[in-house]
């Protein structure tokens, strides 16, 4: 099964283009039922992942959706409203379905599945490659029926995640998000990179001990850092100091 679905899907994986990889993949996968695709290159938010935040990330490379569909009401709940596919992410899943995350038969996503029905979709075989500095290339493809054997699902994720590694060698993913510190966060790592302790920097800055590490540790979440050395080079390397 699995060299079967790779020997259709090789159009794609030959494509110059990312849209063009994508275009031909998705035509490979209509002979299986395929009825919507989206492919985006993206980077991880630097901000906590939250439906918008994770739209927000943009890179959307290509959609193949019925008309009228992207921008409707249902469209809006399922990417701004509920979108339990974050849960994928949070987890670095490479492979997964729709269903993993919502669960049908709960009443929890039971609009979310009506939403989805609107797109002609009744179930999605997604993969996702994770690459350098939060790089994120994923795959979302509909299908009408959700009828799939195991070997057929293993098979079509597996060149999915070809597809996925194809898109981010075709294509540069945006910017990272610009991080947006107040003064006195810029001002406290400034001076932690001049290697001054927090009771150095107090007197410098004329507030409390404890209101540095308050600021320091504000900027290093807001930069994703895990210490303060890493906030540090993570400044320098922005240009933010």
């Amino acid at each position: 099964m699995l060299s079967r679905i790779m020997a259709h899907a090789e159009p794609a994986f030959a494509s110059a283009t990312a849209e063009d990889a994508s275009l031909a993949y998705f035509t490979a996968m209509e002979a299986f039922g395929a009825s919507y695709l989206q492919t985006r290159l993206y980077r991880r938010p630097a901000a906590t992942l939250t439906s918008s935040s994770h739209w927000a990330a943009g890179g959307f490379i290509t959609r193949l959706a019925p008309t009228g569909w992207p921008g409707s009401p249902a469209f809006d709940y399922v990417c701004f409203e509920c979108n339990p596919l974050l849960g994928a992410i949070r987890e670095s899943r490479t492979r997964y379905r729709f269903s993993d995350f919502a669960p049908r038969g709960t009443s929890t996503f039971g609009a979310y599945w009506d939403a989805l029905s609107e797109a002609g979709i009744n179930d999605a075989l997604c993969a996702t490659s994770y690459g350098a500095d939060g790089t994120i290339a994923s795959l979302h493809l509909g299908f009408a029926e959700r009828d799939f054997t195991a070997e057929e699902i293993f098979a079509i994720q597996m060149t999915g995640l070809v597809l996925t590694e194809r898109l981010m060698s075709l294509t540069t993913p945006p910017p990272a998000d610009t991080v947006r510190l107040t003064a006195r966060e810029r001002d406290s790592l400034a001076l932690v990179a001049e290697g001054k302790t927090d009771w150095e920097i107090s007197v410098i800055l004329g507030i409390a001990e404890a209101t540095v590490r308050f600021h320091v540790d504000n900027g290093r979440r807001k930069l994703g850092a895990v210490n303060r050395a890493q906030a540090v080079a993570r400044l320098v390397n922005q240009r933010l100091i």
